[in-house]
């Protein structure tokens, strides 16, 4: 069971990287273009996010894992996503009036919102190996199965995001779903989490 659970969401989350990472581009699109600037700036900050995400994840799975703790991540990961969701375009705007060079204003504006976020769902993928991790001996294949995992995630999210979700959904309505994807598989692998403790318990007594 657990280690359905962790691969659900490793898969949820790596959907939820590159729905958000294509919506970045048509968010920013109305204040400062979808050129090759825009969405190099965009690439950029997730790349460097990530980064900063797999570095902290790595270090936080040090300090006894947990599925609830990873559930944490998803829940915390779910509400980083709100400010993209009510004051992304006050703050477009806002970089759009101070800066008008899209290359630096693109990649500011990136910044402040997408780069919080990019940082939380970076912490999944090594926190995911912890968990699932039982010896040294299975370390390589667990990370590779995992990775395989939220990478074929991302490649469907980049799919539906780009074919299907746009044409379907307002840009509001898909960072809503996103929202639910994320919060919705944390709550249920904090419960899952709390029941299976709670029967381990009851079966040791």
């Amino acid at each position: 069971m657990k280690k359905i659970m962790v691969l659900a969401l490793a898969f949820s989350a790596g959907f939820s990287i590159m729905c958000f990472e294509l919506l970045g581009g048509r968010m920013l699109a109305p204040f400062f273009g979808s050129s090759v600037y825009v969405w190099g700036s965009i690439i950029t900050i997730f790349m460097l996010a990530l980064s900063i995400g797999y570095l902290a994840g790595g270090k936080f799975s040090l300090y006894r894992p947990n599925c609830s703790r990873f559930a944490g991540l998803f829940i915390l990961a779910a509400l980083s996503l709100l400010p993209a969701i009510f004051y992304s375009e006050a703050i477009f705007n806002f970089v759009f009036e101070q800066i008008e060079d899209p290359r630096y204003g693109s990649l500011l504006a990136s910044l402040f919102v997408f780069f919080i976020p990019g940082i939380i769902l970076g912490m999944v993928a090594p926190y995911s190996v912890r968990i699932l991790t039982q010896s040294a001996d299975s370390s390589g294949y667990i990370a590779g199965f995992l990775y395989f995992v939220s990478t074929l995630g991302s490649a469907i999210g980049t799919i539906m995001t780009s074919f299907y979700l746009v044409l379907w959904l307002e840009i509001n309505q898909i960072l809503w779903l996103t929202f639910s994807i994320l919060f919705t598989g944390g709550i249920l692998a904090f419960l899952i989490d709390r029941f299976s403790s709670a029967k381990a318990i009851k079966l040791n007594h």
